[in-house]
């Protein structure tokens, strides 16, 4: 029933308190803290409760900690020096955790090793910013796609992570566009499925399986566009898309948010003769 949110003005974190069932209300209970936090981006955050209520957060490579959210004990502290600012942050299982760089490095790191080093791979070429969305398998070899400001999509094998195994192109509209709510997700329940949203009002569904080195434009399999027909945003042009998430259990339907408030919940259908 607790809620963890990242947010202005700082990097620290809020507790939230979910009310019984006979209400709507949800409680602002306390506060994580973090060392350094003023002016700092705000915080990537993970959570997991595998071992026990943990939240995986940072701004920078050198503030990337876990927390026991009810005693705000940390369990973890990256002993890294770099301030390299992220774009994300995951964990691969209860003991192993991945961040990714705005600049596309990967680093890996074992929770039972305090103070460890974050094992960076050197991230793409260019002065791209990027993000990531880790899949769904076992640990330690789940599938990563990263996506750049620049529309390019690169899938990694973690067993592997100096190299990616795929490259390709998103077909979108405004690549090179502000690098705010960029994401790539990868689908619970279909296989090399991915979805990516964050450059305009649309979400577009890719299956990866059949791509290569070659870094060619991708063709999508569906692309939603019924954010960008849903108005203008307080008169700065069409809404943009802010998150999307993939349903647990429902194959082809995912959730989707814009900047002008809308909420969509919508399946996707394949193209004929897929």
């Amino acid at each position: 029933s607790l809620l963890v949110t990242s947010g202005p003005p700082d990097s620290s974190l809020q507790v939230w308190q979910v009310s019984a069932e006979d209400s709507d209300v949800i409680k602002s209970v306390s506060a994580i803290s973090t060392e350094n936090g003023t002016g700092q981006p705000w915080a990537k955050i993970a959570a997991t409760s595998s071992r026990a209520p943990w939240v995986l957060h940072g701004s920078r490579l050198n503030n990337v900690q876990i927390t026991e959210v009810e005693s705000k004990k940390n369990v973890y502290v990256s002993g890294s020096r770099s301030s390299e600012e992220l774009s994300a942050v995951a964990f691969l299982d209860c003991n192993t955790l991945l961040v990714c760089c705005s600049k596309g490095q990967l680093c890996l790191a074992d929770t039972r090793q305090p103070q460890g080093p974050l094992e960076a791979a050197p991230g793409p070429a260019g002065g791209q910013r990027w993000c990531m969305g880790v899949g769904h398998g076992p640990p330690n070899s789940q599938p990563v796609a990263r996506l750049s400001s620049g529309g390019q999509l690169a899938l990694t094998d973690l067993r592997k992570v100096s190299e990616p195994v795929a490259c390709a192109r998103c077909s979108v509209s405004s690549p090179g566009s502000s690098a705010e709510f960029l994401a790539v997700s990868w689908a619970p329940a279909l296989e090399g499925c991915i979805a990516v949203s964050g450059f305009d009002g649309t979400v577009h569904v890719y299956e990866t399986r059949s791509w290569d080195g070659s870094g060619r434009e991708a063709e999508p399999l569906f692309v939603h566009k019924g954010h960008a027909f849903g108005g203008l945003d307080a008169g700065e042009g069409p809404p943009v898309v802010t998150a999307h998430t993939w349903h647990l259990q429902k194959p082809r339907t995912l959730l989707s948010a814009a900047s002008d408030g809308s909420l969509h919940i919508w399946d996707w259908v394949p193209p004929r003769g897929s």
